[in-house]
């Protein structure tokens, strides 16, 4: 067996709680076009001799994609100053290269026929055994996660996650185009990776890390899978760092938005432990009323309204996000949160990645300039001046 659920159990039972690890991903672009940029292997070879951004760069299945990695950080604030660090690092190391970077959920116009499968032995397996579900996967996210102590509790939290999965996904979609449309959707990338991967999306609720242990084995016997990462949930136990990890949300063209809602997201973790601790459990979703919800983030994001399992009843997405946030009061000041959540106010009353484009494109902005504008926000707000004044703006004036 090739997947090692004993060394999985014996890193969640000896984790440390409420560690912290973001990861953000990053579209490359030819600076003059915008156009995505098969440049993953000449940028990771540019970076060999910076120690940090040596083992933080990492590729995601596609040449013209790279992903940034803070490591593990014993707070958010700890993980987010090494976070920030990368972020200069890589985005001064892109530009050095002729590289433009950007965050939005997807290219907007970029064939994936024309997007390069790396050459890694994982990913190769991933391209090899899903072929055009691969192929077609030009999408950007961001993840975080937060150490759990315990096999059982961390299924628990996961399991708590499940009605969460939603909202986050309403209140950071961040890609209304894709294949040089205008899609209609607030997340096409969700609607891309989500809906076509297998294994992925909402989990069924578990129970325990023994039904978690049950089905894992179930795929491995049966030939499903051959490492444990083919699990593509959008919330799981990671096998190797002794954590929760979520995996839902669109990449965010302005840093202040990805800072808050991976606090967000890190909160929702650490307040379903807390609840798991005191005792506090309630009988699981069913799966379809979920992806009701699912659809909802999906279509409209946070213009539309959620549904209020609990009450039957619908309430504005914004309303279920403010929700959110009031039910991690315990676990915002345990780790120390709220000052990483002030871009989440403005998000929620200006509007999100897909509301800005959605309103750009409603009132006759071309594809291009809207596509344009993400990008001089992302390097604006990520780079932090490591790429030199008036960089980000010159970019593909």
């Amino acid at each position: 067996m090739t997947v090692d659920l004993d060394q999985a159990r014996e890193a969640l039972d000896s984790s440390t709680d409420f560690t912290i690890g973001l990861e953000e991903e990053f579209s490359l672009l030819d600076p003059s076009t915008l156009s995505l940029h098969n440049e993953f292997e000449r940028l990771k070879a540019a970076a060999v001799d910076d120690e940090v951004l040596a083992t933080s760069l990492v590729g995601e299945l596609i040449s013209s994609e790279v992903e940034i990695r803070s490591g593990r950080g014993q707070s958010f604030d700890e993980a987010l100053d090494f976070q920030r660090s990368r972020r200069r690092r890589l985005f001064s190391l892109a530009t050095d290269n002729g590289i433009a970077l950007a965050a939005t959920g997807a290219h907007p116009w970029s064939p994936w026929q024309e997007q390069h499968i790396i050459d890694t032995p994982h990913y190769r397996l991933v391209a090899d055994g899903l072929q055009y579900v691969a192929w077609r996967n030009n999408t950007f996210s961001s993840h975080v996660h937060v150490g759990v102590r315990g096999a059982d509790r961390a299924v628990a939290a996961c399991d708590a996650m499940r009605p969460v999965l939603p909202v986050l996904l309403a209140a950071s979609a961040n890609s209304a185009f894709l294949e040089g449309t205008f899609t209609g959707l607030h997340s096409a990338r969700t609607q891309v990776f989500t809906k076509s991967f297998p294994r992925c999306g909402v989990p069924d609720a578990l129970g325990s890390w023994e039904e978690y242990e049950r089905y894992v084995r179930f795929l491995v016997e049966t030939n499903s899978i051959v490492e444990n990462t083919q699990v593509w949930w959008s919330v799981r136990p990671h096998f190797s760092f002794g954590t929760v990890e979520v995996r839902i949300m669109d990449a965010q063209s302005r840093a202040s938005e990805s800072t808050a809602l991976l606090a967000l997201a890190a909160a929702c973790v650490a307040q379903a432990a807390i609840d798991f601790d005191h005792g506090k459990s309630v009988q699981p979703t069913a799966n379809r009323l979920i992806e009701e919800n699912m659809w909802r983030a999906i279509r409209f994001g946070l213009d539309g309204d959620l549904i209020d399992l609990d009450a039957g009843r619908e309430i504005p997405a914004v309303e279920a996000v403010r929700r959110l946030v009031a039910w991690t009061g315990e676990a915002r000041a345990q780790l120390g949160l709220d000052s990483h959540l002030e871009g989440l106010a403005a998000l929620l009353e200006d509007g999100n990645g897909a509301q800005r484009q959605w309103r750009a494109h409603e009132s006759g902005v071309s594809q291009r300039d809207i596509f344009a504008q993400s990008v001089a926000e992302t390097c604006e707000s990520y780079a932090e001046a490591a790429v030199g004044a008036g960089a980000c703006s010159e970019i593909a004036r």
